[in-house]
């Protein structure tokens, strides 16, 4: 991580709220350092400081890095190399990710081993046979347009994510932007539709044939959200294929976040857990903090509290309760399990000849016999294999180089599994911990609560919660990235700073919220 942030982690904590006529600084806290916190502390500096309003915004984190699900693990301990563990890849279409990159003057990675190792690119196996095997150098659609097979289907599916991106763009610009109610916005721009259904029903009333559908559309939707086409809404089944421009920051896509928040001049406060928000009588509220690595308590006052993580996670206490309170939904259980290895996967565990290289992305569908489950992989076992990266073990006597491979799995990645596609045998204990010199050298297990099981509906979470209190990640039942996160988060902000300069505020947004429920 960057130094400035263990710097500002040490900052004391600041809030208290001035009596006096002169106009005050507003004091903001942001509970989360993820992609919806990071773009609302950034976004708000910049929005209070265009209509000239001192603000004072405080960050708290409970883990001790900035980007949430975006981070990155060092094989070996080695800190030159980093692979993603979270969220991989965004796309040009993410304008909010791309204008970052380009303003924080960051670089993009390069990951084309397939070329450097001889391998071909993408394969997606059915767990007895790949269905389709293609080469690095053409783009998605280049390569699916080719196969016969598949008619038109590629061509119409193309057309149809075309115009569902389309409308999702619309909740960037004005007059929908900046939106108070998710629900609202989403039938203003005319999604409703396609999160109403899912994505088998919203790919079959379109005409868009089963075998492309089971075999290229799904193995998207179980790669990205661990969901099978009947179980996953049609604007995310969309929103899976929308891969043009796929790019990641070298070093870490947490960068992007961390770079927002320096950008925000917030106060972050990591390694702390925000254990209880109460609403005073004078409309601010008082938070309770607690760092777990001095094990100190403090209660700050604050105009507004924007909440950036998943309020079921939290074990957050609000009092007294808002009037708009999230509903618990399921969230997907993802095993991610990053290993190095100094051999390449076993070709005959994907029923391949000897001499023929397993592809260096593995995804996965279902076979044609075989009915869709949910939360389950089914008879592949997997989501996805992929080959992240290739390295010198610096651990091994002597050094060897390397192959840094990733899972995504239902179920933690075991010893049977690992010795099954590496074609050697590898140790219980190894499968857990690694052995330096041994088959698995260095290995890392991640319990994921990654997204929401992204079902059909209709309607969303409110982002105002209550007067001054406000909340992102209601968006991630609609459409679950990077991109969307940081959209919230920006929303958010500019709805904070309306309320400041005499919009609808807060108050008069949540009597909308309630009078649209009752």
């Amino acid at each position: 991580m960057m130094q400035y942030l263990g710097i500002a982690s040490l900052l004391p904590l600041v809030g208290a709220l001035s009596t006096s006529d002169a106009p005050r600084v507003k004091q903001v806290a942001i509970i989360g350092a993820g992609a919806g916190g990071s773009s609302a502390a950034y976004h708000l500096a910049q929005y209070a400081a265009e209509a000239g309003i001192s603000t004072n915004i405080t960050v708290f984190e409970r883990n001790d890095y900035v980007g949430g699900r975006t981070t990155t693990v060092n094989p070996w301990g080695d800190k030159s190399i980093a692979v993603e563990l979270g969220g991989s890849i965004f796309v040009q279409i993410n304008q909010i990710m791309v204008k970052a990159m380009e303003e924080f003057n960051l670089s993009t990675a390069g990951n084309d081993l397939a070329t450097t190792f001889g391998m071909p690119d993408l394969g997606i196996w059915n767990g007895q046979e790949f269905v389709i095997v293609t080469q690095a150098g053409d783009s998605w659609w280049d390569k699916a347009k080719l196969l016969w097979r598949y008619g038109t289907a590629p061509l119409w599916t193309n057309r149809l994510m075309k115009s569902a991106v389309g409308r999702f763009l619309g909740m960037y610009e004005e007059p929908v932007f900046p939106w108070k109610s998710l629900s609202d916005v989403v039938e203003q721009v005319g999604l409703i539709e396609v999160t109403g259904v899912t994505g088998e029903q919203y790919l079959q009333a379109n005409g868009i044939n089963e075998i492309f559908s089971r075999e290229i559309i799904q193995a998207s939707t179980r790669v990205n959200y661990a969901s099978n086409l009947a179980y996953i809404h049609g604007l995310e089944t969309m929103v899976c294929m929308a891969t043009n421009g796929a790019m990641q920051i070298s070093g870490g896509n947490w960068q992007i976040f961390a770079h927002m928040l320096k950008a925000s001049h917030a106060n972050l406060h990591l390694n702390t857990t925000v254990s209880q928000i109460s609403r005073q009588q004078n409309g601010t509220y008082s938070l309770t903090s607690r760092s777990t690595k001095t094990n100190t308590e403090q209660t700050t006052l604050f105009d507004d509290i924007i909440l950036a993580a998943p309020l079921q996670y939290t074990n957050l206490v609000i009092s007294p309760p808002p009037k708009h309170t999230p509903d618990e939904i399921p969230y997907t259980h993802l095993y991610t399990t990053l290993f190095a290895s100094p051999h390449k996967l076993n070709p005959a565990a994907f029923n391949l000849p000897p001499t023929s290289p397993v592809p260096q992305y593995v995804l996965t569908t279902l076979p044609p016999s075989e009915p869709p489950t949910d939360n389950t992989a089914g008879s592949p076992s997997f989501y996805s294999i992929s080959l992240s990266s290739a390295a010198m073990n610096p651990r091994s006597s002597p050094p060897r180089f390397e192959y840094v491979y990733k899972i995504f799995s239902p179920e933690r990645v075991n010893a049977t599994f690992l010795s099954h596609i590496l074609g050697q045998p590898v140790g219980e204990k190894e499968a857990e911990e690694g052995e330096v010199d041994g088959v698995v050298s260095w290995i890392h297990h991640k319990l994921w609560y990654s997204y929401p099981r992204e079902y059909p509906r209709v309607s969303f979470e409110e982002v105002v919660l209550d007067e001054g209190l406000w909340y992102t990640s209601g968006i991630e039942g609609f459409i679950s990235t990077m991109e969307t996160s940081a959209l919230s988060g920006k929303n958010v902000a500019r709805l904070v700073r309306d309320g400041w300069v005499g919009g609808a505020g807060a108050e008069g947004l949540v009597e909308e919220v309630v009078q649209e429920e009752l």
